[in-house]
């Protein structure tokens, strides 16, 4: 559950951008609830115990997002062709329930440092290089809690 007792939904390609989130977003009502997501959230103590249910539809991330169409996006065949590309990677199908410990593992066990490029294809926030330091600490973070990671500049 997030803050305030709503389950959390992720689309599959929101649990790398969770993992890489740095503070920025599409807008500041957007960035507000992603931070509140995860930093609030899942990087809070005890967030690896947070369950996640997948969907293929607007999301938990998505409800302040400026580019949301009900439960669609207008740039639908992006968000469509990167989920398809992150639910393969990770084996998620809709509606499957994980914590967030249990994506790590996922992440961790199935997208390798300088993956994403290919994963993550057009998506944005690539060029940023946030998802990809991200990735490369937790790769890094053996013996860790991993909800805890160090972010950029911590």
């Amino acid at each position: 559950m997030a803050r305030g007792g709503h389950p959390v939904r992720f689309r599959p390609h929101h649990f790398l951008c969770a993992l890489g989130f740095q503070g920025a977003g599409y807008s500041a009502a957007f960035t507000r609830n992603m931070s509140e997501i995860v930093d609030g959230t899942l990087r809070a103590k005890g967030g690896e115990q947070t369950r996640i249910t997948v969907t293929f539809v607007a999301d938990s991330i998505c409800t302040p997002c400026p580019e949301r169409r009900a439960l669609g996006c207008v740039k639908i065949n992006t968000i469509r062709a990167l989920d398809e590309r992150h639910a393969k990677a990770l084996g998620l199908k809709n509606g499957d329930c994980i914590t967030w410990g249990e994506a790590l593992k996922r992440i961790k066990n199935n997208v390798p440092p300088g993956s994403l490029s290919r994963l993550c294809q057009n998506c944005q926030w690539l060029s940023l290089g946030a998802c990809e330091a991200a990735l490369a600490r937790l790769h890094a973070a053996d013996g860790h809690s991993t909800a805890e990671l160090p972010t950029e500049g911590s």
